[in-house]
């Protein structure tokens, strides 16, 4: 109850002081008509009627700013995202028939031409069945020689030529098949690159689910990673891109787009892509992180100071000078850079942007744009 009692106090006190304030303070007019109320005062006899008529008259000072025409800039959207790298060309070599390994002719590390020899399978069988092969070669071809000279004397059949015919081209086809197994036990680079870990030892026992080692053609890398969905349709072949790797954050790397998928993956809604990158330091590795950056060029609009805008309880605003007038103009954010952010506005032109003096500035109030601070 004691606190309700001096509310009234109070109000009671401040509603006796507005009239005392018209009648004896004249300063008090000009905000007093603001609010509308002294016309009523006037009425009332509480404030002279030429004190009512010089304060409707009155006009505050133009508030002095510091304001500029907004520049445009062009909207720049720039999607990054990790990815892995790996050669531009990879092959796991593994043997072409089960045996012994009998000799490796490269180290990890080494540098390798396309047909280097990389192992050596023991291969005595299978020299055995290329000389055996070679054998009944011959005796097919004597044979077809001795009824070619037998049917020229009558003493041979059409049919036993025919025979003979097919005995030499089975025997043809066996020599083929035996020296293919000979030459699958000799591993051999099928690319050129770097070979890679050898993970066999001479004597073991190998077969062709058996990976010796992998040879990496690294002079480039393909990296792979994923842009979200809303890019898939600006995303071009050969459009350029940046690279850093992960472990090398400060070495930009540049690229271009080499392939796109043909469609967005339903679960992550992302599209993968591939970029190739140069690698004629040798300095990279494949299996390594990239981050991978690309810029996408949109629409020009307003570029704004950051100083300029402002918030309130419908969101962002910038204050505007147009004919001498403040005018509160609602914003969308479209992207933050380091000097300017870009905004999308009802900008007029002849529209100024108010960057110093905001705090002073009221809808519709006279202002004066001055070259420096307020």
């Amino acid at each position: 109850m004691r606190i309700i009692s001096q509310l009234l106090v109070v109000a009671a006190l401040g509603l006796a002081a507005v009239p005392l304030a018209a009648r004896f303070l004249p300063a008090s007019h000009p905000m007093l008509d603001r609010i509308g109320l002294l016309h009523p005062m006037a009425a009332m006899g509480l404030v002279p009627p030429d004190r009512a008529e010089a304060a409707e008259g009155y006009s505050p000072p133009a508030t002095p700013v510091v304001a500029a025409a907004a520049e445009r800039q062009v909207l720049r959207d720039v999607i990054t995202a990790i990815g892995s790298a790996r050669g531009v060309q990879s092959v796991a070599l593994a043997p072409g028939v089960s045996g012994r390994l009998l000799a490796l002719k490269a180290v990890p590390g080494d540098g390798v031409q396309a047909g280097d020899l990389i192992a050596e399978l023991d291969a005595e069988a299978a020299q055995l069945a290329v000389e055996r092969a070679e054998l009944v070669l011959a005796d097919a071809r004597s044979t077809l020689e001795r009824v070619d000279r037998l049917t020229g004397s009558g003493t041979a059949t059409t049919l036993q030529r025919q025979d003979a015919e097919l005995a030499l081209r089975t025997a043809e086809l066996a020599l083929q098949s035996a020296r293919r197994d000979l030459a699958d036990h000799r591993l051999t680079a099928p690319i050129a690159g770097v070979v890679g870990l050898i993970e066999v030892q001479v004597g073991d026992l190998i077969t062709p689910s058996t990976e010796v080692t992998r040879i990496e053609d690294r002079s480039a890398l393909i990296i792979d990673f994923r842009v979200p969905e809303r890019v898939a349709a600006l995303i071009r072949l050969g459009d350029p891109v940046q690279a850093h790797a992960v472990s090398a954050p400060n070495r930009p790397i540049e690229g271009r787009i080499t392939a796109i998928d043909n469609r967005v993956d339903e679960t992550s809604r992302t599209l993968r892509v591939q970029a190739r990158i140069d690698n004629a330091g040798d300095s990279l590795r494949a299996g390594m992180a990239f981050r991978v950056a690309l810029e996408f060029t949109g629409e020009e609009y307003p570029a704004v100071d950051p100083l300029a805008i402002q918030w309130g309880s419908e969101g962002a605003f910038v204050w505007v000078i147009r004919a001498g007038r403040a005018v509160q103009l609602p914003i969308r954010i479209l992207q933050r850079n380091a000097d300017a952010v870009l905004v999308e506005t009802a900008l007029e032109p002849g529209d100024l942007v108010v960057t110093e003096g905001v705090q002073a500035l009221r809808p519709g109030a006279e202002a004066l744009v001055t070259p420096g601070g307020s």
